[in-house]
């Protein structure tokens, strides 16, 4: 398990775009399942949506990446280079993220070649999938 130090310790955001508040697990280079406290308190609430506050799709996606920069920054022969997206495909939104919500993210990477990698993402809780994407790594 990783908390926030040790998470920035490995991927180069800060607050408030760091994502990811705790790994609960680490398979460096290949898995990772990490969490995410939902709070009001976060910025992007304030204006998405000051009625019904949802945090936003592409946030979601951001967090899930997080978790796979971890995975991939945690291999000895990248620490110091920066994860950054080649592309995001299948993407699905099944359900909103409010405050309160606990987000449980698990990031797998399927496929590595060279400086480039594929990995299955999904954003859950113990009731429901928020979020499904494959995401595409490039390592620079």
């Amino acid at each position: 398990m990783l908390d926030i130090n040790e998470i920035k310790k490995i991927i180069p955001q800060r607050s408030p775009f760091l994502m990811v508040d705790r790994i609960l697990e680490l398979d460096p280079g290949k898995r990772a399942v990490g969490r995410k406290c939902v709070s009001y308190n976060e910025p992007y609430f304030e204006g998405h949506f000051p009625e019904e506050p949802v945090m936003p799709g592409v946030l979601i996606i951001e967090a899930l990446a997080q978790v796979g920069a971890v995975i991939c920054l945690s291999i000895e022969e990248n620490k110091g280079k920066n994860a950054l997206f080649g592309g995001i495909n299948k993407a699905r939104f099944r359900n909103k993220v409010f405050p309160g919500d606990v987000l449980t993210m698990e990031v797998e990477l399927i496929k590595r070649k060279g400086n480039i990698g594929i990995a299955t993402a999904k954003a859950f809780n113990e009731e429901k999938v928020f979020a499904e994407a494959e995401l595409i790594f490039v390592l620079g």
